[in-house]
């Protein structure tokens, strides 16, 4: 069993399937389960690549080898996990709550004073 890319789409624009397939199989042939897909000219908010890492960790624990190709293509999906996983904790880290004024802050006369003021309507 191989881990490979499928060639799909239309001239000029090319999209790929990284599939498992046998490797007696053809390129574009039978295979036995889509892992994800490869979009080489992926433009606004479609994702260049989009692969089910968790299956692709099964097949290769199973035996499945990789072209160099996929290999390289799961490398970068991973990377590019790892990177917003990074991202993402850092942008919580820096996030703070909504800041309310603390109550030790506030004297027990100014609350007073502003409860007794008159308000103006106009």
């Amino acid at each position: 069993v191989r881990i490979r890319l499928q060639q799909h789409g239309a001239k000029h624009t090319p999209t790929y399937r990284l599939v498992a397939a046998e490797s007696t199989k053809p390129r574009d042939g039978r295979f036995i389960e889509i892992l994800g897909l490869y979009h080489p000219k992926a433009r606004g908010a479609q994702k260049e690549i989009d692969i089910k890492l968790e299956r692709v960790d099964y097949w290769i624990n199973v035996g499945a080898q990789t072209t160099d190709t996929a290999g390289s293509l799961i490398k970068k999906a991973r990377r590019a996990i790892s990177s917003d996983a990074q991202t993402e904790s850092e942008s919580q880290k820096n996030k703070k709550g909504p800041t309310e004024p603390s109550v030790e802050n506030v004297s027990p006369e100014a609350t007073l004073e502003e409860k007794a003021k008159p308000s103006v309507e106009n």
